[in-house]
């Protein structure tokens, strides 16, 4: 799912080849974001593309041989004249009269001509890892070796060939080994270390153009150095180049030779590789923000500074909306923390469903959270039936959360906070890590779970890359120590997975207890208060002679297999339990008229009070939701557990927590059938059950572990 829609978009013609374009936002001044290399399509801009439009109108399009364009096979349309006229025809056609021009790698040289022959069309110029002639070849690909040195094709674990294998860059490599050459390049270009979404991201778009049409465009007309130079000289605009100082493709002079020659800025990217702007989104996102702003008029600026005695305490909280859970432990947790800091005032920076919950609890949700793009809609346009592959959702989520990330960023330079809590929120502690100098907070993080568990299905690949993502995180904490002033785990040293991050990294649970404080579960009410099970039935209008079975399945709205297939289930069940009633709640993001109608079925769409529906209930039916089984656990209900497949998080870490509980029956979803639900159903409904305490404080431990750092 894409963190952003275009608002418009549609082609330009120029002489009979026809380019995509597409376009974003209304506020000027226009950032044209120019295509690179054929290899890769406009997508490559999708880290910037959601964040820069929120502040300025974004045009972006295809070159010819990739994306929407058309894929010519002679060499004149991929010519320098023939890339100046495509930007200059989707300026016309997208009615810019000027632009901010951005261009990456060979796309320098369009951009750079564009400023000098146009000056009328451009406002000011930025080139990312300039691949312009204005240096000595790359030392690196001169000493390429021989044919007899490139070793067997296929695909590397976690990163490419060695620079020894520049050999593939040649038209009759790729015409013999594509996939290989795209393995290959893509290594070198992303550099940095943990790059294993982008080289997988790049080769996928690789592969939507062919080796011929690389070969071909191989062949177009080139500037060179002179032209280059006297570009250069003839700008009289604005001038900004980046460049990673680990560049493998294009030598970090290249970019300070631009800077040199047109009297421009250099921003270099210790340790970036070719392509910044999507590892370093955060960074250059912002560099192409404070440029483009020298072009809009000057607006009124008002702010307040309060003295110290004048200062209330202001907290921003981060709540992750992937299933009302963490809203209903947030909530305890804030309500605990003003208990402490009565006049702490506290902004809720999250999404639906949560914003929901958090209104009806007559909570202050800032309004910049109508900027965020929705994580639940992502997840719901991930899942199967009933299939959630969790963790390659979470990193098919990377558009979104650096999306994110950007509304949070933009807020806390806005606004004052002094304390930050992230409950999950991912976006935020990774780009903390990977941009400490943006904190400004007292920062706090909490989860349920640490350590992203590879699926046995997902062979040696999937298991690498888990393991390299848990090396990210494990390197970010040991590397910046104290950016996570708090870092809290929602539950007891024994509730984290026996496991280890990966081969030769440390074992979860030591490391863990090393670096996080514990709360213990934060159930978000008192069980206690439920003791009196038919005074509850009582008050929610439940008969005492009635069998009563809660089915729900989460609110992040995946859960809709899982409910049909009970649903389903019920004739089967009545028959076999005298007086049964069956309530499903859908959740806030699933339509109930999705259900069959039953008799003895009744269907809500969102019940604010379920956890008190399911304290007394006679069982549940529940998806492997962390919340939703502890809830079960702590008022000592029987209930059925259903984990989404491929959801690593409900197959391992809930799954062990319960084990140690000794709470619930585990169903598998594969081979479950309306009959065996129903017989599940008639088996556990009523039965007598002795779970493992849960504690009642876990909130009053949170929100301790919290109040010191106001």
């Amino acid at each position: 799912m894409r963190a952003r829609q275009p608002d418009g978009d549609g082609f330009v013609e120029h002489q009979g080849i026809k380019i995509h374009y597409e376009v974003y936002g209304d506020r000027g001044p226009t950032i044209l974001l120019l295509p690179t290399w054929t290899i890769v399509h406009k997508r490559l801009w999708k880290l910037q593309v959601p964040y820069l439009s929120r502040h300025f109108r974004v045009v972006t399009y295809d070159g010819p041989g990739n994306g929407r364009s058309d894929r010519p096979v002679t060499p004149e349309p991929y010519d320098q004249a023939a890339q100046l006229a495509y930007a200059l025809a989707v300026l016309d056609a997208t009615g810019t009269d000027r632009a901010v021009v951005v261009g990456l790698s060979k796309a320098a040289n369009w951009a750079l001509q564009l400023a000098a022959d146009h000056p009328s069309r451009v406002h000011g110029t930025v080139v990312i890892g300039s691949a312009v002639p204005l240096g000595a070849p790359y030392a690196a690909r001169d000493a390429a070796g021989s044919p007899a040195d490139l070793p067997p094709s296929g695909v590397p674990d976690l990163g490419a060939d060695p620079p020894s294998h520049w050999l593939k860059y040649d038209p009759d490599y790729w015409r013999e080994d594509y996939d290989d050459f795209l393995w290959f390049f893509f290594g070198q270009c992303f550099s940095e270390a943990h790059s294993t979404k982008p080289i997988e991201d790049a080769v996928d778009w690789g592969r939507e153009t062919t080796a011929e049409v690389l070969a071909v465009e191989a062949r177009a007309r080139r500037a060179g150095r002179a032209a280059v130079e006297d570009w250069c000289a003839r700008i009289s605009g604005p001038v900004l180049a980046i460049h990673g100082d680990d560049d493998r493709v294009i030598p970090v002079d290249r970019g300070e030779r631009v800077a040199e020659l047109t009297g421009g800025e250099l921003l270099v990217l210790s340790g970036g590789g070719h392509i910044p702007q999507v590892r370093d989104p955060v960074r250059v996102n912002r560099a192409l923000r404070a440029f483009a702003e020298r072009f809009r008029p000057p607006a009124p600026v008002r702010r307040t500074w309060a003295r110290w005695d004048r200062r209330t305490r202001r907290v921003l909280y981060l709540c992750s909306p992937i299933g009302l859970g963490h809203a209903r432990r947030d909530l305890a947790i804030a309500r605990a923390l003003r208990e402490r800091h009565p006049d702490a005032r506290i902004d809720w920076l999250t999404q639906h469903p949560v914003t929901r919950m958090l209104a009806d609890a007559g909570e202050r949700v800032h309004p910049a959270s109508r900027a965020l793009a929705n994580e639940s809609a992502h997840v719901e346009d991930e899942a199967g039936e009933h299939d959630l592959h969790c963790f390659q959702a979470l990193r098919r989520m990377d558009e979104i959360l650096t999306h994110n990330f950007g509304v949070f960023a933009d807020l806390v330079d806005e606004e004052r906070y002094d304390l930050v809590v992230a409950d999950e929120a991912w976006d935020v502690d990774h780009s903390l890590h990977e941009n400490p100098e943006l904190k400004r907070f007292a920062y706090a993080w909490l989860t349920d779970f640490v350590g992203f568990l590879p699926m046995p299905d997902g062979g040696r690949r999937e298991a690498l890359v888990a393991a390299d993502y848990n090396a990210e995180m494990i390197g970010h904490v040991e590397r910046f120590p104290a950016l996570r002033d708090r870092a809290v785990f929602v539950g007891e040293p024994a509730d984290i997975v026996d496991e280890r991050f990966g081969p030769d990294l440390p074992a979860i649970r030591e490391w863990t207890e090393a670096h996080y404080d514990f709360a213990g579960y934060v159930t978000g009410f008192d069980p206690a208060a439920y003791a009196d099970r038919a005074a509850l039935r009582a008050a929610l209008g439940y008969r005492p002679d009635e069998r009563v079975c809660v089915v729900t399945a989460g609110g992040s709205g995946v859960g809709g297999d899982l409910l049909r297939l009970v649903a389903d289930a019920v004739p089967a069940a009545a028959r076999r339990v005298p007086g049964l009633r069956v309530l499903a709640v859908t959740g806030p993001r699933l339509d109930p008229a999705a259900l069959p109608a039953r008799e003895g079925l009744e269907v809500r769409a969102y019940e604010p009070d379920l956890h008190r529906h399911l304290a007394a209930c006679d069982l549940a039916v529940v998806q492997g939701g962390l919340t939703t089984c502890m809830e079960l656990t702590a008022t000592g209900r029987p209930f059925l557990y259903v984990p989404l497949r491929h959801h690593f998080e409900q197959q391992f870490h809930v799954a062990h927590r319960l084990r140690r509980h000794g709470a619930g029956r585990r169903l598998d979803y594969e081979g479950l059938t309306p009959d065996v639900v129903a017989e599940a159903i008639a088996t556990e409904i009523g039965r007598e059950v002795t779970y493992g305490p849960v504690p009642a404080d876990g909130a009053d431990r949170a929100a301790a572990l919290l109040a010191d750092l106001l």
